[in-house]
């Protein structure tokens, strides 16, 4: 991967001292652990987004059955799982 572009940034002065240390003491350089850092959190965000994206078809399926008329409503599932707990526990 070409490493053609520069990433300039302010910190304080104390952060950057204990993330040099911390780099050193893993014998990687600062900018290396600096791409894994920005890897994992561009990773994080993508998994993010697809949750998010995934969450709103699951509501969106759940609003269309409930206005088609075949979804149940938290208090007829919440009844139904009551017996069949009730049924359970007498056996």
């Amino acid at each position: 991967m070409s490493k053609e572009a520069v990433f300039t940034m302010k910190l304080e002065p104390e952060l950057r001292a204990e993330f040099m240390a911390a780099a050193q003491a893993t014998h990687r350089p600062a900018s290396q652990v600096l791409r894994e850092l920005m890897r994992e959190f561009v990773q994080r965000q993508r998994g993010t987004q697809e949750y998010e994206q995934y969450f709103q078809r699951k509501v969106a399926a759940g609003r269309a059955s409930m206005q088609a008329g075949v979804g149940q409503t938290n208090l007829e599932v919440e009844a139904k799982f009551a017996a069949r707990r009730a049924a359970t526990s007498k056996a």
